[in-house]
């Protein structure tokens, strides 16, 4: 409640298993095994909720396809700030050293940031970030 910025930068799960097996699941005699999932509590929407006057609230976004329209939606949805869109289309992988990103803001402006080494990108964020109104 006291930070001025916020930034949710993990990615917990989208879904969780709706029953948990109270022992191992054996393979024997099985050919397939369905696993129903529920929801999990979207984090990051429950606290854009509570978010104050002056705050900010920065979320990353990883997309697989339709990136910036993802993002963007995301953005909108969750009232964030800013959303880091995380790109598997980019082709620059988790196991690498660089990464490349694409800031979304609430006013629309859509800006790509080059690959660069994920280090110094942190920087290049803090600095974007911290300009935030």
């Amino acid at each position: 409640k006291k930070a001025d910025i916020l930034i949710m930068a993990a990615a917990p799960a989208d879904f969780t298993p709706k029953k948990a097996a109270s022992q191992k699941i054996k393979k024997e005699g099985r050919e397939s095994f369905k696993l129903e999932l529920s929801s999990t509590i979207d984090i990051l929407k429950a606290v854009v909720k509570d978010k104050k006057k002056g705050k900010r609230i920065v979320g990353f976004a990883l997309e697989t396809e339709n990136g910036v329209k993802n993002a963007t939606a995301k953005l909108k949805n969750k009232g964030l700030d800013l959303a880091i869109l995380n790109s598997m289309e980019d082709g620059v992988p988790f196991e690498s050293d660089q990464n490349k990103v694409t800031l979304i803001d609430k006013k629309g402006h859509i800006e790509p940031v080059p690959a660069m080494p994920k280090m110094e990108l942190a920087r290049v964020l803090i600095e974007k970030i911290s300009r935030l109104k």
